[in-house]
């Protein structure tokens, strides 16, 4: 059973703005790299790395609500810049839209387990409206969604 990763997505707006960095990021990425991945840095390697590549998703946190998910295609050690070895998650391009899910602020990375992980947005008309995630969840509770 795949293991997941939950973190912010520090000074990110909103799930199109997500998507802007990470394409601006891979760009860079192919003007240095022959081969270009998408990767985010993160300080600590996780102990249990074989679940986490095993179908797990980064579960990104964008103003207090899980917002959207990436698949985790590898882990990889890199050297980044005088600040020694950093964990690289190597992550799949597509972004996923969750069901929005309040969190709390934390300082890096935890594990998600797939029980408590937000199920995918279906896409309906209500999230096709652009409502904003607190009003999404609260009509959720409400059972108007």
């Amino acid at each position: 059973m795949p293991l997941h990763i939950i973190k912010i997505a520090v000074g990110i707006e909103d799930i199109p703005h997500l998507r802007r960095v990470q394409k601006d990021r891979l760009a860079a990425a192919k003007s240095r790299e022959a081969k270009p991945k998408l990767r985010h840095l993160t300080r600590m390697f996780p102990s249990r790395a074989d679940e986490i590549t095993d179908g797990g998703s980064i579960y990104w946190i964008i103003k207090g609500f899980v917002q959207v998910r990436q698949r985790i295609v590898a882990l990889e050690e890199v050297e980044a810049n005088n600040h020694g070895k950093r964990c690289a998650f190597v992550l799949d391009s597509k972004l996923v839209p969750t069901v929005p899910q309040p969190r709390r602020p934390h300082q890096g990375w935890r594990y998600l387990k797939p029980d408590e992980a937000p199920a995918d947005a279906k896409g309906g008309a209500a999230d096709a409206k652009g409502l904003p995630p607190k009003l999404l969840a609260e009509l959720r509770d409400l059972g108007l969604l």
